[in-house]
C-alpha cells in the first residue's frame, strides 16, 4: 500500500527535524511551513478527537445545549481535556444546568487570566446564553 510505503521511506517525527538537504520537516517528510489549510485539517482532526474523548467521559454530553459543548471543546482544545477535568466546582454547576455558575467558576481560574480575550468571550457565550440571547 502506498501510504504504509511512504511512511516506511520517510520515517515518522512529532517534533520538527532537519531532512538531508537541512529542510525543516515535520510528521512523514512534511516540510515547513505547512499551509493555513493543513494547519486547519490538524486543527479539525484534533477537535474530533477532543469532542470524541468529551462524549466518552461526560455521561450527559448529549443533553447539553450545543453552546455549552462549543464553549467546553474550545477549553478542551485550549488546555487539554484532563486539565479541563480539573475544573469541578465548573462541572458541578454544568450537571446542574447552572450557566451563570458556570460562567462564574470560569471567571474564577488562572485558564481566564492566562488566556485573555478568549476566556472572556467564553464566559460571555455562557451568560448570553444563560440570559436566552
Amino acid at each position: 500500500m502506498l501510504i504504509d510505503r511512504i511512511k516506511q521511506a520517510e520515517g515518522f517525527s512529532g517534533v520538527p527535524y532537519n531532512d538531508p538537504l537541512g529542510l525543516p520537516t515535520i510528521g512523514y517528510g512534511t516540510l515547513l511551513p505547512i499551509t493555513e489549510y493543513e494547519a486547519e485539517l490538524l486543527l479539525k482532526h484534533r477537535l474530533s478527537l477532543v469532542k470524541q474523548e468529551l462524549q466518552e467521559k461526560v455521561h450527559f454530553w448529549d443533553d447539553l445545549p450545543d453552546t455549552i459543548k462549543d464553549v467546553l471543546l474550545d477549553m478542551a482544545y485550549n488546555m487539554g481535556v484532563p486539565r479541563l477535568f480539573t475544573f469541578k466546582n465548573m462541572w458541578r454547576a454544568i450537571e446542574a444546568k447552572d450557566w451563570n455558575k458556570m460562567a462564574d467558576e470560569m471567571v474564577d481560574s488562572l485558564w481566564y487570566s492566562q488566556v485573555g480575550s478568549r476566556s472572556a468571550l467564553l464566559v460571555k457565550m455562557v451568560k448570553d446564553y444563560a440570559r436566552g440571547d
